[in-house]
């Protein structure tokens, strides 16, 4: 059975039992700022099970992309390594949501593993919960009950709050669990120990395939559980792993999920796997991390040096630097793996095919830059082997790997594995240390003390109704306070809203919460799980009265012809440079906006006059909104709505229509393009491979910035006092100064042979040495050419030039050849002891060296010492 056959088995097992069955949400997160990935299939529903949101189906059955490699959950280390740890992972998961519990689905369960997928029930183990006397929680009996029914009772264990209990965080939706684990050891070695005995022990053939989780519990910010308003089941089983087991493989790498991905790695690296262990590794590592950055590229994520986008860089460049250590690839490579991906999982996941060239673009240019960086750290590093061998140790200190680490991004183990070729170690307790200093760095500009929410209404619900309002009475539901950076605020969630929380690129509204005593500003608003969320910096005195909630009618205004703009600003790029454009991105104030498309080349100043004139033309146009809500998301897409790969739609989306541009977007907009009045881009450049960028600003800024370019465009022409006009007089100037700069450019040539035959007029001969040691105050660069011309005007040369320029010392010492070679002298050498009299340092080739400093009143000095070095060595 294909992996692709055991996917659609299981989709299809579900809908018989009733269950809607909906698509995998993007891996990469958006609008929830407590996670950055989808690290389990229940991210997408957390709302619904925290009774924010009411569920549209109380049955539903997925195939969900997640990613685990930070957090608590971060399977990063293992991948590779051994046969069943990724770090993107499809998880097969169905959802009861306060409909079925437990007896449900372990039946489920059972059913399908063993009747639809044909695995052997005597090779099969369960585990319940054994209890938590600290979370003051019993032993799951109910379960238990349950498994009998199916298994004896030998092969039902207890696990402890670790394996047992699931949470996806300090914070939210928990609750017990029961696990599915295979035995997939050969009948020898069953015979001799028992399975039961190898549960949750790190074999790799006796592994958990699904987990069931009850979600009863929600934990608090004090650690302690409430029960949540409904229970649900929340189930995931590791597609990858169910195809080892049914394929009767012993490693996830050996099923086609993988083996097509790594037999092509095989044929570019010219490498056969399963010959060399660590060869074995790489091509496994890198299959992993291919699909990890390939399917966060197709949901908008690219490689970055920011939050989530530093986590997929960091990946890819593990991958690249295992190809660069193990498989020879000192090119890029992997990008050329991506049309095999495309044939594994591009049938269930289309949106790989339709961003290819994306994909591969932006992985080519990544793995480059990390070449050159890895070159370079390598050569850093064989600096570091020569002074630390020189010096008699062995042993390389901990804050120079973690400089390589932290600079280059040289992780410990190339570094150790380099340093173990040349017989040295790193001082792996130092390095653990400026680790956990940066560490704890980092936690403390980001320390966040959120405290629990407070509920005065107990009414989960909010409606917003800011597409028609921006004032209305409202009640506060529930707050809680917030503290970071020795600042408190308050969060704060209303029945009804006016007010847009920040989303899909969009700032949050600001205005004012007002009641008969008192106006509180509204800071910023944002969403979270399903609701708008309102930050304060204080709590009203009274919270349980009605109040009314304005928003702050001019820079919403301001936001929505930015936002209108980037959708008008869409469809002139695809009139413009063709369809291939999309949007990767955005962000949109009240102050100017910005729009990232998929683009390969640089638009043209021409291109983009051509842009911004179709987007002047529709504005003029006057298009009014054309707004159609809750529509079902196909007949969205049958209207031409355009969607934006890595944004979460829901069964119902919104349409925004401004004359034949037509978007999916939940954002706020004009009421008629002509409200924006004028669009004006500001600039264009490059995000990353193939993802280029627009800045622009419309209507009150667009005016402002006309203005004061005329002003200053005046302002020049006065300066002039010509009736020429700017261009022809900019012109002439330039001419004029092009002639003075030839006219200064000979005039130094000049001077400096004039000052030449000076020093050589000056020199001293000392043997059969001409010696120059001299004050200056000229530019080093002016000294160095001097230096050069005298070297091949006079033998046996020794120069030494001292000087001040802009109030800054600098040393020169320059040698002939001949006395480098008779007498061991080293210009480096020399001006690096020289310098310490001016406080600097310096250095150079053996024949030729500078050094600059701090201390002008120690150039005398300077010159004296290195004399004197000199004459040590010629005498």
């Amino acid at each position: 059975m294909k992996s692709a056959e055991i996917r659609q088995r299981f989709l299809d097992f579900f809908e018989k039992k009733s269950h809607t069955i909906v698509p995998s949400a993007p891996m990469v997160i958006k609008g929830d700022p407590t996670l950055m990935f989808t690290n389990a299939g229940m991210n997408q529903f957390k709302d619904i099970i925290l009774g924010n949101v009411r569920p549209k189906a109380t049955r539903v059955a997925d195939s969900q992309k997640c990613l685990r490699v930070s957090g608590k959950h971060n399977d990063l280390e293992e991948v590779g390594h051994d046969t069943y740890h990724h770090t993107m992972f499809e998880m097969l998961g169905n959802w009861s949501f306060g409909d079925y519990f437990k007896k449900e689905a372990i039946a489920y369960a059972w059913e399908f593993l063993t009747e639809e997928m044909g695995l052997d029930k005597n090779r099969l183990y369960a585990t319940v919960f054994e209890g938590s006397k600290e979370d003051h929680l019993e032993e799951d009996k109910e379960a238990l009950e349950y498994w009998k029914l199916y298994l004896p009772e030998d092969r039902i264990l207890y696990g402890n709050k670790k394996d047992n209990f699931w949470e996806m965080g300090d914070m939210g939706p928990c609750g017990p669990c029961s696990e599915i684990h295979i035995d997939l050891r050969p009948e020898a070695e069953r015979a001799l120990k028992p399975g039961r005995e190898l549960v949750n022990k790190d074999n790799p053939l006796v592994i958990e395939i699904w987990n069931l989780v009850f979600m009863q519990y929600n934990r608090k910010a004090d650690g302690s559980l409430e029960n949540l308003p409904s229970h649900h089941v929340d189930t995931g089983m590791g597609f990858e792993r169910l195809c080892m087991a049914v394929q009767g493989k012993t490693s996830n790498y050996d099923t086609d999920v993988f083996t097509p991905i790594i037999g092509e790695i095989a044929r570019l690296s010219g490498k056969e796997y399963g010959k060399d262990a660590a060869a074995d590794v790489a091509m496994r590592v890198i299959a992993d991390h291919l699909r990890t950055i390939a399917f966060s590229i197709t949901d908008g994520q690219l490689p970055s040096n920011v939050k989530a986008g530093y986590v997929i860089r960091r990946i890819l460049r593990r991958a690249v630097r295992y190809a660069y250590t193990f498989l020879d690839q000192k090119d890029a490579f992997m990008y050329k793996l991506v049309p095999v991906l495309i044939e594994v999982m591009g049938q269930h996941y289309p949106e790989l095919s339709s961003q290819r060239v994306l994909i591969e673009r932006v992985i080519q240019e990544e793995e480059n830059a990390f070449l050159r960086t890895l070159d370079k750290g390598i050569k850093l590093l064989d600096r570091i082997i020569e002074k630390t061998k020189a010096e008699d140790y062995l042993t390389v200190p901990g804050n120079v790997a973690f400089e390589l680490y932290d600079t280059y991004g040289f992780p410990l183990d190339l570094t150790e594995l380099i340093l173990k070729e040349n017989g040295l170690v790193v001082n792996r307790r130092e390095f653990k240390a400026e680790m956990e200093a940066q560490k704890e760095r980092s936690r403390s500009a980001a320390a966040v003390n959120t405290d629990d929410w407070v509920e005065l209404i107990a009414d989960d619900t909010q409606e917003f109704v800011g597409y028609d309002y921006t004032e209305t009475e409202v009640q506060i539901t529930r707050y809680r306070r917030v503290s970071t950076k020795g600042k408190t605020l308050y969060q704060l969630v209303f029945n009804i809203t006016p007010f847009y929380g920040e989303s899909g690129g969009q700032v949050g509204d600001r205005g004012w919460l007002i009641s008969e005593t008192e106006k509180i500003s509204v800071l910023d608003t944002h969403k979270e799980n399903g609701l708008t969320i309102h930050i304060t910096d204080r709590l009203p005195e009274d919270l349980t009265q009605v109040f009314t909630a304005k928003v702050d009618v001019d820079k919403r205004i301001a936001t929505e012809n930015n936002h209108t703009s980037t959708h008008l600003l869409h469809y002139a790029l695809r009139k413009v440079l063709g369809t291939h454009v999309e949007q990767k991105g955005s962000y949109v104030s009240d102050e100017y906006l910005r729009f990232d498309f998929s683009h390969f080349q640089k638009v043209t100043d021409e291109e983009l006059e051509e842009v911004a004139a179709i987007v002047n033309q529709e504005i003029r146009k006057n298009y009014p909104l054309e707004e159609s809500r809750a529509v079902p998301i196909g007949q969205a897409k049958k209207m031409g709505a355009m969607a934006i790969f890595g944004e979460k739609y829901g069964d119902l989306v919104r349409v925004v229509k401004f004359g034949e541009s037509v978007e999916l977007c939940g954002g706020t907009h004009a009421h008629a393009t002509g409200q924006i009045g004028f669009f004006k881009i500001i600039s264009e450049s490059s995000v990353s491979a193939g993802v280029r960028r627009i800045e622009a600003i419309t209507a009150a800024k667009a005016e402002e910035y006309i203005l004061n370019y005329f002003k200053m465009m005046k302002e020049i022409d006065r300066m002039f006092k010509s009736n020429r006009g700017v261009l022809e007089n900019v012109r002439e100037l330039l001419n004029e100064n092009e002639e003075l700069k030839k006219d200064v450019e000979k005039f130094t040539r000049e001077s400096l042979r004039i000052m030449k035959e000076g020093w050589k007029n000056e020199k001293r001969v000392i043997r059969d040495v001409n010696m120059i040691v001299k004050t200056v105050m000229m530019p080093p660069a002016n000294v160095k050419d001097i230096a050069f011309q005298l070297k091949g005007e006079l033998d046996n040369l020794v120069l030494v030039i001292g000087g001040v320029f802009n109030n800054k010392p600098h040393l020169t010492v320059m040698f002939s050849d001949s006395l480098v070679k008779d007498y061991g002298l080293h210009a480096g050498q020399i001006v690096k002891d020289a310098a310490q009299e001016i406080k600097g340092g310096g250095g150079g080739q053996p024949f030729f060296a500078t050094a600059g400093g701090s201390n002008p009143e120690g150039v005398s000095k300077a010159l004296e010492r290195a004399e004197k070095l000199i004459l040590d060595k010629i005498h």
